[in-house]
């Protein structure tokens, strides 16, 4: 190849100089590669992955011989789910006074925390009295047992015949995630007495009412 003259100006006739031929510059992404998949590596070893949230539901033996609690109608709570996140409930079993409600901030979480407040206290006060014991533990089986011991009188205290049981129905309008939201509501509000149940022809007439 022959050279290519840069001279300018009243040189541009003369020879030029001869420069050092150029050479084009490359850069060799091997090692750059190489560090992308020993991260790519890493990360997958080292990274906890999300475990899926699973809601726990203590379902009821099929067992015709085990005859159900009777349980105090003063204690009773019926709530009724409805369409457009609309929450009906009532307290006790005859002659009740229907309200309305939501899964607003000020809507059920309130009423189930009110209603519930008596157990709320109680298991808090268990729960502080534990978790010195559980903070002092050695070893993690003397741990282990602590919190199993702790868990034992929690659900005491939810199981009482005093505390609130709380009856959950749904009309044709209803949405799962709404039945989803009001079991999460249960958990939160430490209710520790709830069950699934068919709503009534009577239920649905006094609701209609209210719509």
């Amino acid at each position: 190849m022959s050279d290519v003259d840069t001279g300018g100006g009243d040189d541009h006739g003369k020879k030029g100089k001869k420069r050092a031929k150029k050479n084009s510059t490359k850069i060799d992404m091997t090692p750059m590669v190489d560090l992308a998949f020993l991260l790519l590596t890493f990360f997958m070893l080292t990274t906890t992955f999300s475990k899926p949230n699973a809601m726990e539901i203590n379902m009821p033996l099929k067992d015709p011989t085990i005859t159900p609690p009777k349980i105090a109608e003063s204690t009773v709570m019926t709530i009724i789910l409805s369409d457009k996140n609309k929450i009906y409930y009532y307290y006790g079993i005859t002659d009740p006074k229907v309200e309305q409600t939501n899964f607003g901030p000020d809507g059920i979480r309130k009423v189930l925390l009110k209603r519930n407040k008596t157990v709320i206290d109680a298991v808090e006060k268990i729960r502080k009295e534990f978790e010195p014991k559980i903070e002092a533990a050695t070893e993690e089986k003397d741990e282990k047992a602590i919190e199993k011991e702790m868990k034992v009188a929690m659900n005491k205290v939810k199981g009482d015949k005093n505390s609130t049981m709380v009856l959950i129905k749904t009309d044709d309008m209803a949405k799962y995630k709404n039945v989803v939201d009001i079991l999460d509501e249960m958990s939160i509000c430490t209710v520790g007495k709830y069950a699934l149940v068919d709503i009534t022809p009577v239920e649905i007439e006094m609701i209609k009412n209210l719509k």
